[in-house]
């Protein structure tokens, strides 16, 4: 990955969404410590982004994350914890979106299932309504 990709977790608790997370933050050489952003929702990384959409309860509340200052970005790679949630709105951006589905088999098993959207021609996505 280069940057500007959009990566959708959904599973269930304990699917292994955020240890997916923490694999990719220390392949791209981030020395943090990455933990779930639940209750922040949102941590920035420097290359990566970790957005958690686990607490949002209605689309309204999109608007006041300020999602669309993350989303798409060249240099950053943005992984959405919970994406089922704004499915539709982030099939309209014209950034790449990768959908990583999690399902928990037993405590050391996981299967996921990937899925992708290409590129649309460049733009912003209004994420206010």
């Amino acid at each position: 990955m280069k940057g500007g990709e959009i990566i959708g977790l959904s599973g269930e608790l304990g699917g292994g969404k955020t240890t997916f997370v923490k694999g990719l933050a220390k392949g791209l050489g981030i020395k943090e410590t990455v933990t779930s952003p639940t209750f922040a929702l949102i941590k920035d990384y420097g290359k990566l982004i970790h957005i958690d959409l686990y607490r949002l309860l209605k689309k309204t509340e999109i608007g006041s994350l300020g999602l669309s200052d993350y989303l798409g970005q060249k240099d950053k790679i943005c992984v959405i914890e919970w994406a089922e949630k704004i499915k539709d709105m982030l099939e309209k951006m014209p950034a790449k979106v990768i959908w990583l589905e999690f399902e928990y088999i037993d405590e050391n098993i996981r299967k996921i299932k990937i899925k992708t959207k290409k590129e649309k021609p460049k733009g912003k996505y209004d994420f206010s309504h």
